[in-house]
């Protein structure tokens, strides 16, 4: 019931930029590298002529450099990268660590009822409106964590951590716009998560956002 690329790296990403993958290390001798793709979109983001914002480790992209692709070959499920102006081992591992964003408003559009991750992270989630009681804050999205089909809402609350299963069942109203995610948990759901995590919580849900 969600999607997405990746937000984060190892500092706050700007509003409008997307982590999309991670270059690991020079390939052969002619300045490939190898990345590793952070995106469910990998056909899409890595393709000749496309240009990526970068960064190197441990800093924050400003959008003040780039590397514009000019092949690209796939080994398994990597791509094997080479960008304009890279054509030595040594330019390549010039390049090791650093990280390979895009403007957010280059992602596709996603099918009625998907979000990207993206969108979840630092939404306010609470408890809906029922019969005896108004709804309560529970927290706000840290990330999400989990398998597809098995993944769950890390949420912050004063008490830590608290896990909640990315369900239709559970997960009511997600909505990003409004930074609001409604949720109706089964009777005990919100304590049995409560830190120290019940990592069995973890196989309960569907829906985990695409990358």
């Amino acid at each position: 019931m969600a999607g997405t690329d990746l937000a984060g790296g190892n500092g706050a990403a700007p509003d409008d930029l997307v982590l999309v993958g991670t270059i690991e290390r020079p390939h052969g001798l002619r300045g490939e590298v190898v990345v590793n793709p952070l995106t469910d979109f990998g056909g899409e983001r890595f393709v000749p002529g496309a240009t990526l914002t970068t960064a190197r480790a441990g800093q924050t992209p400003d959008g003040s450099t780039s590397l514009r692709i000019d092949d690209v070959r796939w080994l398994k499920d990597r791509p094997l990268v080479l960008f304009d102006g890279v054509g030595t081992v040594e330019a390549a591992d010039a390049l090791r660590g650093q990280g390979l964003w895009i403007a957010s408003s280059a992602r596709p559009a996603l099918e009625p009822g998907l979000f990207y991750e993206t969108d979840l992270v630092g939404c306010r989630v609470e408890t809906v409106d029922g019969p005896d009681a108004p709804g309560k804050t529970v927290g706000t999205v840290a990330r999400v964590d989990g398998a597809p089909g098995a993944s769950v809402l890390v949420v912050d609350t004063p008490q830590g951590e608290v896990l909640v299963p990315l369900a239709d069942a559970i997960c009511r109203v997600i909505d990003p716009a409004g930074r609001r995610i409604a949720i109706d948990p089964p009777a005990g759901l919100l304590e049995l998560n409560a830190p120290p995590a019940t990592p069995r919580a973890l196989k309960r849900g569907k829906g985990r956002p695409p990358q």
